[in-house]
């Protein structure tokens, strides 16, 4: 029992150590001390108990001192607790400084908290970076589709990164500026022989207005014929103006039908009449023979002639059969 003691007291030693060193960096506070970064002991400890990482401030602080950036424990312990990124935020003012680019200490923080990388930032604003288009489709006024494919070599606009648009918009505004450019050439012929046409088009409308980047040039990398979509419209409308003539003669065929139909039951109608009337006739004639308006004579006349009249129609037709044997 006497000699289990010590070694309790020997392991709770220990492990006071250990915490104390936790909440006390010393390690953190000699580099801070020998780099000439002013960090007292209790910041050290208050940033244990805020959870913020003392390594972090001390080492962004010491790179920004050394680099010659004016900082301060607070502010970049402040937009660490905001959720930044310290380390990207001192390398990109290092970086602005050294490009003698101005950059600011809360600009440089209002973009890294704005979502976007300020070191990329300031690298694409001293290296433009290049940025390719898909191929974008349009038709020239003589009806062939071309497809054209652009490469945009733009920097980044330091005052614009926050509220400014990306690059989607730059890549969709250049799209609709070929489109425009192709669609007013008359020819494409005229895309194919001057294609820095284009480029020279697309530059006048200012297309990276209210965006974070600055266009500095358009290159057409590659133009390729498509379809002619003038002769296949042509195509389609003459097919439909084709099946619109078919439709209306099916119409008019339609109504010579039942016209026809019409006529012949009409016709049917007037034999029928005619039929009737010759039926009466023979009635009339017997009355005219009761009442003494006729005699004899007179029908064997009428007989006589209506013999004459179909001798007359039976050489006629017997004429008419002739006629296509000659």
């Amino acid at each position: 029992m006497e000699g289990f003691l010590p070694i309790v007291m020997i392991g709770a030693i220990v492990i006071a150590f250990f915490i104390f060193l936790y909440f006390v960096p010393l390690n953190l506070w000699i580099k801070a001390l020998f780099s000439g970064v002013n960090v007292g002991i209790g910041e050290l400890i208050g940033m244990r108990i805020r959870k913020v990482s003392p390594a972090v401030i001390v080492d962004s602080l010491i790179t920004a001192q050394k680099a010659g950036i004016d900082s301060s424990t607070r502010e970049i312990e402040t937009h660490y607790l905001a959720g930044g990124n310290v380390p990207s935020v001192i390398k990109a003012l290092i970086s602005a400084d050294k490009a003698n680019i101005t950059l600011g200490w809360k600009q440089a923080t209002a973009i890294d908290l704005a979502g976007r990388d300020v070191f990329e930032a300031v690298q694409i604003s001293v290296n433009p970076k290049v940025i390719t288009t898909p191929k974008v489709s349009a038709v020239a006024a003589d009806g062939i589709q071309l497809r054209a494919e652009a490469r945009v070599t733009v920097r980044a606009n330091i005052q614009q990164l926050v509220g400014g648009a990306g690059e989607d918009t730059i890549l969709a505004r250049v799209g609709e500026g070929i489109v425009t450019s192709i669609g007013s050439a008359k020819n494409h012929k005229e895309v194919l022989e001057n294609p820095d046409k284009i480029s020279k088009l697309v530059l006048e409308r200012g297309l990276d207005a209210g965006t974070a980047f600055e266009i500095l040039s358009i290159d057409i990398a590659d133009v390729d014929v498509g379809k002619n979509i003038g002769a296949t419209l042509q195509t389609d409308q003459a097919e439909a103006d084709l099946k619109v003539a078919k439709a209306k003669a099916e119409e008019r065929r339609a109504m010579a039908v039942a016209v026809e139909q019409e006529m012949k039951a009409k016709s049917q109608e007037m034999r029928a009449k005619v039929i009737g009337a010759e039926a009466e006739i023979p009635m009339a004639m017997a009355d005219a023979f009761r009442k003494g308006n006729m005699g004899i004579m007179d029908y064997y006349k009428m007989q006589n002639v209506k013999a004459d009249t179909n001798m007359r129609d039976a050489i006629s037709n017997d004429g008419d059969e002739e006629d296509p044997q000659e």
